[in-house]
């Protein structure tokens, strides 16, 4: 029996799939569940209530969940078998989209829940000892479930906040619309009082999330409208740089399509913001890109990133790749290779093009062969590769604030987070955790930069 099982009389794991809103989320969730005695567990095989908080971006998403699915009946037999209940919930984008076939099909499952319907948690478990499961909600009440939910309890010294849920977009190949609605963004005060929440418990840096984080507007509040009492990104990245405590904040993920000068120039002005933005631009054909519905041209977006570098030169770029859409030929490959080099990336995510039900693209002709997406992704990814360690080779030499955020593998290591947001590891005392200092590189492995603590003195001179 583990400790959480003990102290609060009920346990639930949470499995988290895909995006950091889906990490946001499940931190929620549990919050949520925490006054109703749900201690947070590590693996299913103890739990009274296990919940799949699901991913529909990535190919073969929802087969993945019905294989997790299958492994969770067997160990919801066998603790029925002891005479112990196990709930099995299925929430996140995959529930969104697929809610009655998974009731189908999976029979095990007791409760779908939609993202924006978590906030009804309790009441909906409840339903569920009541009415034996099969219970479903995936309404659509953004706004009410950030209204209902409880006072958020950090855990480290960085944590997400969510500030805008759902797309107006379109894209042809994203799921994103149906699972997660319409453009919906926080308003200013509540998304104040939850930075101000963190900080209180010791958060250092947020990280500001939405679908289209940057496509993020509010209302000025009062005494601070200005010249302008509709909000931007922009704006609200200035108004919380003077929540006291909070020294980092970062945003994602945005789109080109909402990059607004008044960001830009906080990107530019504003010490707070990180010198990291993630910007998807998807491919570097005109075509591909039209076919997509993106709304945006590689010429447009390479003015954008060069807008940007005017304004914070010392910027790293991440973004987003898909190869292989329908209709993409092997010139216009070559068009997101050429786009590539121009922009020179510090990091990057690439996949192959996946058809999603019920999306445009799934139904275009020109699908692509699956070798030659194999082989477009693994030249795309040679190249983004070369560009991540050339810009993590650079920073050998430099001195960089590290923000530490948790223990190392090894006795007397931290591991923090560069500016750019490279895991870092340095040899530090625990007493260091939660701290800012100045670290100076030393060497790159794969996946992190490792580095030496600097004395103060000496990182100002």
């Amino acid at each position: 029996m583990t400790q959480a099982r003990q102290k609060h009389g009920k346990s639930v794991f949470i499995r988290t799939y895909g995006c950091q809103m889906n990490v946001y989320d499940s931190e929620r969730m549990a919050g949520l569940l925490k006054p109703l005695g749900y201690g947070v567990v590590d693996a299913p095989d103890d739990a009274d209530l296990v919940i799949l908080n699901t991913c529909h971006i990535r190919e073969k998403a929802a087969e993945k969940v019905y294989s997790e699915l299958g492994r969770l009946k067997k160990i919801k037999t066998a603790r029925a078998s002891n005479g112990d209940e196990m709930v099995i919930a299925v929430a996140g984008c995959v529930a969104q989209a697929e809610g009655p076939e998974i009731i189908a099909r999976a029979p095990m499952v007791d409760l779908v829940v939609g993202p924006q319907a978590y906030h009804q948690l309790p009441e909906l478990l409840a339903r569920a000892a009541r009415e034996c499961g099969d219970i479903l909600a995936t309404d659509f009440a953004v706004e009410e479930k950030f209204d209902r939910l409880a006072e958020r309890q950090a855990d480290g010294p960085a944590a997400f906040l969510t500030i805008q849920e759902g797309c107006d977009k379109f894209c042809t190949f994203c799921v994103v619309p149906y699972t997660r609605g319409a453009e919906v963004s926080r308003g200013v005060d509540a998304v104040t009082a939850e930075a101000r929440s963190l900080a209180a418990q010791g958060v250092k840096e947020i990280t500001l999330l939405g679908q289209n984080v940057n496509a993020w507007r509010g209302d000025a509040p009062a005494g601070d409208a200005g010249a302008n009492s509709l909000w931007g990104l922009g704006e609200l990245c200035r108004h919380l740089a003077k929540v006291d405590g909070l020294e980092r904040i970062r945003f994602m993920t945005s789109h080109p399509r909402d990059m607004d000068d008044g960001l830009i120039a906080a990107l530019g002005e504003e010490e707070k913001l990180m010198p990291y933005l993630h910007l998807p631009v998807q491919a570097g054909s005109d075509k591909i890109l039209k076919a997509m519905n993106r709304g945006h041209t590689a010429a447009t977006y390479i003015g954008q990133i060069a807008k940007i570098r005017a304004a914070r030169p010392d910027i790293a770029l991440s973004g987003d790749f898909i190869v292989g859409f329908p209709g993409e030929t092997n010139e216009d490959f070559e068009a997101t290779l050429a786009l590539v080099e121009a922009v020179q990336y510090a990091s990057a995510f690439s996949f192959k093009y996946s058809r999603r039900p019920g999306t445009p693209g799934a139904a275009m002709p020109g699908q692509v062969e699956e070798s030659e997406k194999n082989q477009r992704l693994a030249r795309l990814q040679a190249c983004l590769e070369a560009q991540r360690e050339g810009f993590n080779r650079a920073q050998i030499g430099a001195v960089l604030p590290v923000l530490f955020e948790k223990p190392g593998r090894h006795a007397g290591q931290l591991i923090g987070r560069s500016p750019y947001l490279q895991s870092v590891h340095v040899d530090a005392p625990q007493s260091m955790l939660g701290s800012i200092a100045p670290v100076r590189i030393e060497d790159v492995t794969p996946n992190a930069l490792a580095g030496v603590l600097v004395r103060k003195a000496e990182a100002a001179a």
